[in-house]
């Protein structure tokens, strides 16, 4: 599944996150862009306090402004990979029409109730939920944000395959993921693997 021509991809952010310039996402963002593909990587509002009602108005209208042409790509990590649940358990105009999703370390509803900021994006019931177009997951398997295991908590329940880095963490700029270039590789060729470290 190579992508040749252009495509649109938008990258959605995490809790706390302000876009900083040294993380994957930032570097990904630059990277797409150089090779002429269509990039989105909007700032939600209030990262430090979001508001999950919010969060699912900007990702609908973000869905909805997408070139209807080429392949229409997402990758959220950390709070917006439960959003994009969230999205797809109340059916979300626009979500038909992306053809593939990445989630990256999505938190667990125990950690998530743990912290009252964002208590309210905890997942969606997961059994008989349909994700629209192919969805892979990639997580750590020492995510203090999912102590439980992405895989056990996500990718088994969704019925979706899944890549748990040793190591890896919560896959963030902590943990050393500023350059990825597994990931940009997934987004150039979708049926690409991610390698154990960035």
């Amino acid at each position: 599944m190579t992508s040749t021509s252009s495509s649109s991809f938008l990258i959605l952010h995490g809790w706390q996150n302000h876009r900083p310039e040294g993380h994957w996402q930032h570097w990904l963002a630059d990277r797409l862009g150089e090779r002429g593909h269509h990039v989105v990587y909007p700032q939600l509002p209030d990262p430090d306090e979001p508001d999950l009602e919010v969060w699912l108005a900007e990702l609908a209208r973000h869905l909805r402004a997408l070139p209807a042409e080429g392949q229409r790509v997402v990758l959220a990590h950390s709070a917006s990979a439960v959003l994009w649940l969230h999205a797809v358990a109340r059916g979300v105009p626009g979500l038909g029409a992306v053809d593939r999703v990445l989630l990256v370390s999505p938190p667990s509803a125990s950690v998530l109730a743990g912290h009252p900021e964002i208590a309210a994006f905890a997942p969606p019931p997961l059994d008989g939920l349909t994700l629209p177009g192919p969805t892979r997951l990639v997580a750590g398997d020492d995510d203090p944000y999912c102590p439980e295991g992405a895989r056990t908590v996500f990718a088994d329940p969704l019925g979706i395959p899944a890549e748990i880095l040793p190591g890896a963490g919560h896959l963030s700029l902590v943990e050393g993921y500023g350059p990825w270039p597994s990931v940009l590789e997934w987004c150039l060729d979708g049926d690409s693997r991610f390698s154990p470290r960035p």
